[in-house]
């Protein structure tokens, strides 16, 4: 994923809870490597596309992926 790619985030149980089928849409702004190797990005600042609020999410919460076109931002 790179800033600009649209995603489907899908919220992850916590511990014995069972899964749910809650998920948003968001737009990447900002990627950051992870602790272990910098080089692989493991966290991601996404917009969501609803209320426009800044989420900080794993890369194993993210579903898929719509790749954005360079160079144009919405």
């Amino acid at each position: 994923m790179k800033p600009g790619d649209f995603v489907i985030v899908e919220v992850q149980p916590i511990g014995a809870m069972a899964k749910t089928d809650d998920w948003w849409m968001g737009q990447v702004v900002f990627c950051e490597g992870g602790a272990r190797n910098p080089e692989v990005n493991s966290l991601f600042q996404i917009a969501d596309v609803d209320d426009g609020s800044i989420r900080w999410v794993c890369a194993d919460e993210v579903t898929h992926v719509l790749h954005g076109l360079d160079g144009i931002n919405l």
